[in-house]
């Protein structure tokens, strides 16, 4: 059994999901990073994941309707926003349909990595809102 970090990514953009997936690889977490939203929906309900990450602003589906989507299904697994959505009510949205972190581009990958695992261990670290300002 592996001790990954297993985190299912949704990204629209193919040089943002490469450059986070081998990213956060490079840190020890196991990442898969599905070319859409249907595929990222499919996977989340067949597979146990540690954690969601998904952008804001995705073609066929906002990130806040894809992380309700997700809540249908699963209520427990920790949801990060990976966007670039700066606005207050984009966070508020992302906060009160389920998610535990919202993290703004751009971020040091170390601000990505912490806000991911502080919302698999809060008592390590608070892992709301970050930026890369």
């Amino acid at each position: 059994m592996s001790s990954k970090i297993r985190v299912l990514y949704a990204e629209d953009d193919p040089d943002t999901r490469e450059m986070i997936c081998f990213a956060l690889e490079s840190e020890g977490f196991e990442v898969v990073c599905p070319d859409n939203p249907g595929q990222f929906l499919e996977m989340a309900k067949e597979k146990q994941w540690d954690a969601f990450m998904m952008d804001t602003w995705m073609p066929d589906i906002s990130g806040v309707d894809l992380c309700k989507k997700v809540r249908e299904f699963d209520p427990h697994t920790p949801i990060i926003f990976y966007t670039g959505a700066t606005y207050e009510r984009d966070q508020k949205h992302a906060l009160e349909c389920g998610a535990q972190a919202y993290v703004i581009k751009p971020v040091s990958f170390e601000v990505l990595v912490k806000s991911i695992r502080g919302v698999l261990n809060p008592r390590q670290s608070a892992a709301r809102p970050a930026s890369g300002a």
